[in-house]
């Protein structure tokens, strides 16, 4: 069975990664040798382990000013280059992708960021009802979800 680790690479994200069918997740460190010293800790754990990073906008304008995509991007380079490093195969996931399979609606649909984010919240608890699930590990562990039920 493949395992994976899945990243929202948000100052504010969080991971999440399988082992033995059990999930957990994590908070995002703040410090960028936290990141990654988890990472390579769980790596070292399941060897071949595959890395689901979710893909940032390509696009900045006014619903994502630059201040908001670029610590953003600069997390995502910053997991890539690690992930890389420990020779870990890498799959960027666009976050339409992952958020479609769980047939929850659109951001859009709601009445904005807050009541989405708790939406996709409540979806990844009920789906790991062991773990205490907060709005930094909800993405992380809805993208795990995908990962294992795509097969990817």
């Amino acid at each position: 069975m493949t395992s994976y680790i899945t990243i929202d690479p948000g100052v504010n994200g969080g991971i999440a990664w399988d082992s033995a069918q059990l999930a957990s997740c994590m908070g995002m460190p703040a410090v960028d040798s936290d990141i990654a010293e988890e990472i390579s800790l769980l790596y070292s754990m399941r060897p071949g382990i595959k890395c689901i990073i979710e893909d940032v906008p390509k696009f900045v304008g006014k619903a994502l000013p630059g201040s908001t995509i670029f610590p953003l991007a600069f997390n995502c380079g910053l997991l890539r280059g690690i992930a890389i490093t420990l020779r870990m195969p890498i799959i960027l996931v666009r976050p339409q992708d992952w958020q479609k399979h769980f047939r929850l609606g659109t951001k859009g649909e709601t009445s904005g960021t807050t009541e989405w984010k708790n939406k996709l919240k409540a979806e990844a608890q009920r789906r790991y009802p062991h773990l205490k699930v907060t709005l930094k590990t909800a993405d992380a562990l809805l993208m795990l979800a995908y990962a294992q039920e795509k097969q990817l």
